[in-house]
This record gives structure tokens, C-alpha cells and sequence, in this order.
């Protein structure tokens, strides 16, 4: 009896130093930047929608992580309290079903189910919801393999002016990144990215605005953001469009009013329209 009662308390002792430990490491990390932001690639004020998306991220792994914590506990809990007894033979008593147990572990995944719903529709319906009268209108074009910038007139843009991306070529060596197209954006306007496709799909992708758009053929896509810092953010095509998809790179530039006007300035004026498109499928018999 004494024997079974030692063993008791040293178990005890040691879940109660497990659990501290594991408290202590979990409070220690939360300390840094890139735990606070679940390891995202941006801050919080990149954008005005960064800071909802990282919330919505973090948050739902603080919750499967709790989830997660109390699942395993009651596994371990389980392993230990209905282990197989010393002297013990045959099977324990057998019982069928539990009515309180079986709605209890029905009724939670689906609440957790809704509140997953809720929050994700309410910020998806945040972040998608369209721009009134917009600072910029940029229309992103995406071809095989490089980007189209068509800055629409309205809001700050004087007039309709283009840029044409040329594909980056990598060999392996350094790489002039200055020399990939580049997306001008003026900081703390509203933005809208209307992105349409030349030829295949592709997929507009700035890491660090935390948002991915898909472009298809004959299909306008629309992004809407306030970029909030000033900078240079890498970006891609996230979607295999051909043999050089890895080359299809680009980059956005937030800079200040004066300097976005100044860009503009150096641009050709109208737009580079769909006459420029290569799409069979749309293409008359």
C-alpha cells in the first residue's frame, strides 16, 4: 500500500513539473516577434488587412493547440487510469454506449466548426469587401512569363499609363533584383488590383500582404488593400504556368505620393488592352 502510494505521488510530482515546463517554454517563446505573429513573413501594419489575417491565423492555432492539449491529456489520463492492474485477468466490464459522452463529443467538434466558420466568413467578408472610389486602380496582367502594370485613371492617377514587365532570366548567378517589374503603390491609399491573365493561369502572390489571387483566362479577380509601410516586397506567380514559372517574378514598391506620381510621370500613356492576349480557347473558328 505504501509502495502504490509513492509511486502515486511521484507521478504526480512529475506531471505537475511536465505541465510547468511546458507552460514556462510556451510563456518564454510568446515573448518573441515571430511567435506573436504565428512565423508569418510581415507585420502587422504591412497593409490594412495583414493585421487581420495574422489574427485570424494565430488565433486558430491557439485554439487547435488547446484543443489538441486537453485531446492528449485525456488520452494520457485514459493509458494510465485504465491500465491493465497487476494480477488483474479477462477484460474489464464491456459497456455498449454512453448517451451523455456521445452527444458531448458531437456537440463540441461542431461548435467548433461554427466558430471556425464565423470568424473566418466575418474577416474573409472584411478583407474582400470592394473599395468605394478607390485611390488607385491598377490592373495586374499576368503572362507567360511576366507582369503587366495598367494604372487606371482615377483617385490620384492623372491619366491612364502602362508598364510592360520583362521575364527574368536566372542562371544561377546573382540576380539585379532592380531589374524585375515592379508594382509602384503609394502608401496609406486605397488600392485596387484588378488581375486578368494573357494566356494561361497564374497567380498573383505578395508573401508579405499575406493575400494570393488566382488570374484565369476570361475571369477578372479584384484584391483590395491600404498599404501601410513604406518598402520593397518580393513577389511571384504561385501557380504553375509552364516551363519558366520560376522566373516569373515581380516586385511591389510602397512609396511615398510624390515619388508614386514622379514614377507615373515616366510611363507610357493608355493601357496595354486585351488585343495583346494569347488564349485559344478564346480565340474565334
Amino acid at each position: 500500500m505504501r509502495s502504490q502510494n509513492r509511486t502515486s505521488s511521484q507521478r504526480t510530482r512529475i506531471i505537475t513539473v511536465s505541465a510547468v515546463a511546458v507552460t514556462g517554454a510556451l510563456a518564454l517563446s510568446g515573448c518573441s516577434s515571430e511567435v506573436q505573429r504565428g512565423w508569418l513573413p510581415t507585420e502587422r501594419d504591412t497593409t490594412s488587412n495583414t493585421g487581420i489575417l495574422t489574427d485570424l491565423w494565430v488565433n486558430s492555432w491557439i485554439a487547435a493547440m488547446v484543443i489538441g492539449l486537453i485531446t492528449w491529456g485525456l488520452m494520457l489520463w485514459c493509458v494510465v487510469a485504465y491500465r491493465r492492474r497487476k494480477g488483474a485477468t479477462g477484460f474489464p466490464r464491456q459497456i455498449s454506449y454512453n448517451l451523455p459522452l456521445e452527444i458531448f463529443y458531437t456537440a463540441i467538434p461542431l461548435f467548433l466548426i461554427v466558430t471556425f466558420f464565423y470568424f473566418t466568413d466575418r474577416d474573409q467578408r472584411a478583407v474582400d469587401t470592394p473599395q468605394q472610389n478607390p485611390d488607385v486602380t491598377v490592373n495586374v496582367v499576368g503572362k507567360q512569363w511576366s507582369w503587366d502594370f495598367n494604372y487606371k485613371q482615377g483617385g490620384v492617377i492623372k491619366e491612364d499609363v502602362h508598364e510592360g514587365g520583362v521575364q527574368a532570366h536566372l542562371t544561377g548567378q546573382p540576380y539585379n533584383l532592380d531589374s524585375l517589374p515592379t508594382l509602384y503603390l503609394p502608401v496609406n491609399k486605397s488600392v485596387t488590383v484588378e488581375l486578368t491573365s494573357r494566356d494561361v493561369i497564374h497567380s498573383f502572390w505578395v508573401p508579405a500582404f499575406l493575400q494570393k489571387r488566382d488570374m484565369i483566362p476570361g475571369k477578372p479577380n479584384t484584391m483590395y488593400f491600404t498599404p501601410q509601410k513604406e518598402g520593397t516586397y518580393d513577389g511571384k506567380c504561385a501557380e504553375l504556368c509552364g516551363e519558366y514559372h520560376s522566373e516569373m517574378l515581380f516586385r511591389v514598391k510602397v512609396v511615398s505620393e510624390a515619388e508614386f506620381q514622379s514614377h507615373l510621370a515616366g510611363l507610357d500613356k493608355g493601357l496595354l488592352d486585351e488585343k495583346y492576349d494569347r488564349n485559344p480557347n478564346l480565340n474565334e473558328k
